[in-house]
């Protein structure tokens, strides 16, 4: 037990407290109601960044931060619910893409994969927040019962919404869309394409990896052949080794971090000199679930392109779990050798 989880714990302390706030009649209970209610949904957010900060990010509170978010909500409203104040169809909605979202995780954590909280997700969560206090304070308050209908109404949208976009991120869990897994996967048709390009020009190419882990080299190595073509890689995950197999300098790392442009091209670099290739591709990322004790989005990538013209770097943010990330910035890397291998191509063509 933390503070983290204790902070969590208490939200599913708060629930008996403001259903009996909700349901028995004294001076007050509405407004009491509402401010331990704005007071308790606070402790999501810290919780959170508690846990993140200090290291203590534990199995316990990934368990119970989201069963306590989603039994805090619901077991508020289906009072509001009891008490006349909000349709029960509102309920219904909100309950179904809660279960919907729980089960996808669940999917997900058989597969070794851990969902984080999307943008739009969170949004929703404010949303929801947002509304149940108004659905509180408009018994006391007439006057704010038609603000109260509006902000119900965006929740919804939201709610739908972020659901809809829960699935379509994921949807690979449940068995659509490029789960890397195939040997006719898109990734890997995609590393085949890129294979020919090199044969065809009788290139050669290296990888450096940090947060990838060796799979941009897997969907290389996966192809038959490939030993034409690809020379090896690095696996770089920590800073020690993209200094003394990449030589990476210590200050870049140390003023930019190991997420960040200037590592991405430095690991690039290393890697096809040291390799001997013609071409080069290095990938640096905060994959998730966490963003490793920085301020940096989760997803956030970088990826260092080297080749005879010298080394460019780009940088996306992806929006998935971990597993999602990692095979995004390697579908991503493999485009951009594609791009560097064509023009390649074309000038010895000329």
């Amino acid at each position: 037990m933390n503070l983290p989880n204790a902070l969590t714990l208490s939200r599913l302390a708060a629930i008996p407290v403001l259903m009996v706030l909700l349901i028995v009649r004294f001076p007050w209970h509405d407004q009491i109601a509402a401010a331990l209610f704005i007071v308790f949904s606070l402790t999501d957010t810290l919780d959170g960044q508690i846990a993140r900060r200090r290291g203590i990010v534990s199995d316990l509170g990934k368990f119970l931060d989201p069963l306590a978010d989603k039994l805090f909500v619901l077991s508020v409203l289906i009072v509001l619910v009891q008490e006349g104040l909000v349709a029960a169809w509102v309920v219904v909605v909100i309950f179904s893409r809660e279960l919907l979202i729980t089960l996808l995780r669940s999917i997900g954590a058989t597969k070794g994969r851990v969902i984080a909280a999307a943008p739009l997700g969170k949004t929703k969560t404010v949303m929801q927040m947002s509304a149940v206090t108004l659905l509180i304070l408009q018994r006391p308050y007439p006057v704010v019962v038609p603000l109260t209908a509006l902000v119900v109404a965006v929740a919804v949208i939201f709610t739908i919404g972020s659901g809809i976009d829960y699935l379509w991120r994921f949807r690979y869990l449940l068995g659509f869309g490029d789960d890397a897994g195939g040997s006719d996967s898109p990734l890997r048709r995609q590393a085949a394409d890129l294979g020919g390009l090199l044969r065809e020009g009788g290139l050669t190419v290296s990888v450096a990896e940090s947060c990838t882990g060796g799979l941009l080299g897997s969907v290389f190595t996966d192809q038959p052949g490939s030993s034409v073509y690809f020379v090896g890689g690095v696996i770089a995950y920590s800073n020690d080794v993209k200094m003394d197999q990449l030589g990476v300098p210590s200050a870049v790392l140390s003023s930019h971090g190991a997420v960040s442009c200037e590592v991405a091209v430095a690991m690039a670099d290393g890697v096809r000199s040291r390799l001997g290739s013609d071409l080069a591709a290095s990938i640096t990322c905060i994959a998730g679930p966490d963003a490793d004790g920085t301020s940096k989005p989760i997803g956030l990538t970088y990826i260092g392109i080297a080749g005879p013209d010298g080394t460019r770097c780009y940088d996306y943010t992806f929006r998935g779990d971990r597993w999602s990330n990692r095979r995004e910035a390697t579908a991503k890397a493999i485009e951009l050798l594609g791009d560097e291998t064509r023009k390649l191509v074309a000038v010895t063509k000329t």
